[in-house]
């Protein structure tokens, strides 16, 4: 199967096509990158440490806005992922056919993190609801990266909690990610009668190996999925759609919380954070979505984060998972080669300091 890049933006069409081509001939781009530091916990970038967005219109075609057609999006929001949530924000609207249809809902663990998204994005409709790390903090043990251990990256097993009743259903997004196709066909997706979640599914990956040999030695925690729709397979929880009114229902943040009481009090199950205890609960019961929708993987493995290249196939959105993120190797002068496909969406003011 050959490359598609029927979705990306034209100034990086010759790029895409000479890193698919270098790929295919056998050329080496699995180089390490140097990685700076992020910004330190304390430091918050300045309101306007961002260029101001375009306002993003409707187009023709677009139904008169309603409650019926709007497109609801969670992403957290932190000083941390900042740089990587203004891109992702602005790829979405830049690729949709009607962006005023599209409400944010940014889950934050302080409303000042919100400061940059106002003054970046004047016109955009958005909301910004108050995640408390102490509600997770305590469940949350140790994994192999410490990113992955920050209470905010839990915040997605409570958006049924923190949405108003009016959401039924949201797409949520990591902040590592950008956006090359309209976001109204994702949110499109047919959940069925009865399904909770749908995302990209990788049933070519090797499932054990997101679980410990202590899991899969214990006859009763393995055996969690017997009996499933289907084979339990891996799915990122960057790229969700959500039926927010049956997760609430079907009590799913309670059996996530179950599991990670397992990890926490009785034994070592896992360790990629946030990750496990959602396959435990939904591998194998997801409605599977195109894998165009979850070009993930590009930020390298969790340890080395070293670089990667693009799989084969349509691409609609492109995702930086694993250690290394754009932002930095880009700043660092020894980018990955896919890193300049995130770089036109990024909006940072390289010139304006960081607040203290």
């Amino acid at each position: 199967m050959g490359y598609s890049w029927a979705w990306l933006p034209a100034a990086v069409l010759l790029l895409a096509t000479t890193h698919a081509m270098a790929a295919a001939s056998g050329i080496q781009t699995t180089e390490a990158a140097s990685v700076i530091r992020p910004p330190a916990a304390t430091a918050r970038y300045s309101p306007g440490a961002f260029r101001e967005a375009p306002a993003f219109r409707n187009g023709d075609a677009c139904a008169s806005p309603s409650s019926s057609s709007r497109v609801h999006i969670a992403m957290t929001l932190d000083a941390t992922y900042l740089r990587g949530t203004i891109a992702a924000v602005f790829s979405i609207l830049r690729h949709a056919a009607c962006p005023e249809d599209i409400t944010f809902h940014f889950l934050a663990a302080h409303h000042r993190d919100a400061d940059a998204v106002r003054h970046t994005f004047p016109y955009l409709d958005y909301r910004v609801h108050r995640f408390d790390p102490a509600r997770v903090s305590a469940r949350i043990s140790r994994s192999v990266r410490t990113a992955l251990d920050q209470p905010l990256n839990y915040a997605r097993i409570y958006l049924a909690d923190m949405l108003p009743r009016s959401v039924a259903r949201v797409i949520y997004l990591d902040s590592d990610l950008v956006v090359v196709d309209d976001i109204h066909k994702l949110w499109s997706v047919d959940l069925g009668p009865d399904r909770v979640v749908a995302a990209p599914e990788y049933c070519h990956t090797n499932f054990t190996k997101y679980f410990t040999d202590a899991f899969w030695s214990d006859a009763n925690l393995s055996a969690t999925f017997q009996h499933r729709r289907r084979r339990p397979c891996y799915f990122n929880t960057g790229v969700m759609v959500m039926d927010v009114a049956r997760w609430r229902a079907g009590g799913y943040s309670r059996r996530v919380e179950e599991w990670m009481a397992v990890q926490k009090q009785e034994k070592r199950i896992y360790s990629l954070g946030s990750l496990p205890p959602y396959l435990l609960v939904l591998a194998g019961e997801i409605m599977p979505v195109d894998h165009r929708w979850n070009q993930h993987g590009l930020g390298g493995d969790n340890v080395e984060g070293r670089c990667r290249s693009l799989h084969p196939g349509p691409i609609s959105l492109l995702h930086w998972s694993g250690k290394g993120k754009p932002w930095l190797r880009l700043d660092s002068k020894k980018p990955c080669a896919v890193d300049h496909l995130w770089a036109p969406y990024d909006l940072y003011n390289a010139a304006t300091a960081l607040e203290d």
